[in-house]
């Protein structure tokens, strides 16, 4: 899990897919919540920053997908993707500790 960075992270969609292709983690804040969307133990997933776990970790509020491109279509959002919310949506480089 990482540190949401203070300063936002802006692409086109294209260089959003390759930037997480490389990171696997970024932070998205949309419509007034927080989540984290990351790539661990072989599975994409996106993560409500405000749910934390018995072990103080980010509670999974998406399926758990294996490939980049599914994840980025699914539709976990109130039933948008990603994709859907991108262009409305706010990004944050995720650093490790």
């Amino acid at each position: 899990m990482g540190v949401k960075a203070e300063e936002t992270v802006t692409f086109a969609y294209d260089e959003f897919v390759n930037y997480l292709r490389a990171k696997t983690r970024i932070f998205m804040e949309y419509d007034g919540h927080e989540y984290y969307l990351t790539h661990t133990d072989g599975y994409w997933r996106a993560q409500d920053c405000a749910k934390l776990n018995e072990k103080q970790h980010f509670t999974d509020c998406s399926e758990l997908v294996t490939t980049l491109a599914e994840f980025l279509e699914l539709p976990w959002l109130d039933d948008k993707s990603v994709k859907d919310v991108f262009d409305d949506a706010t990004f944050y480089e995720s650093i490790q500790e």
